[in-house]
């Protein structure tokens, strides 16, 4: 097995591991927090959209949402999680990626990621196993 490095992730925290063989434990190399991933929607935005003139005559109207909040911080930390990957790989600190996340982070995250890093992904599992530990992790991947 080549050096390999394994995401769990969701929206609110990551812990990075590295594995050597299927044999080895995992190793902790980084551990990162995105607290406003945790928020209620309703502490993220006002109660009423924002309002807006137009750009010509006296009319005004409200502004609707683009992206909601949750998913807006859910973007915020999946590319915050694909700098340090790439970090990562242009250092050498990895040949593989693994990425276990919940379905929809799971979509993000690759979404974030460059084509040089998408590259070495070598498995993905849509699992919420950030919390579960190594122990968890090491029976999902290599049972």
């Amino acid at each position: 097995m080549t050096r390999t490095w394994i995401l769990a992730a969701d929206s609110s925290r990551a812990v990075i591991y590295r594995v050597e063989s299927r044999t080895a434990p995992l190793i902790e190399v980084k551990s990162l927090a995105h607290p406003e991933g945790r928020e209620q929607e309703q502490d993220m935005t006002s109660d009423r959209p924002g309002r807006a003139f137009d750009s010509f005559g006296n009319n005004r109207h409200s502004m609707g949402k683009e992206v909601d909040p949750k998913r807006y911080e859910a973007m915020q930390f999946s590319r915050r999680l694909a700098d340090c990957l790439d970090q990562g790989r242009t250092q050498g600190d990895f040949e593989q990626l693994v990425l276990i996340a919940p379905p929809e982070f799971l979509g993000l995250l690759r979404q974030s990621l460059n084509e040089q890093v998408l590259k070495r992904v070598s498995q993905s599992l849509d699992k919420n196993l950030v919390q579960a530990g190594e122990k968890a992790i090491r029976e999902y991947l290599f049972a």
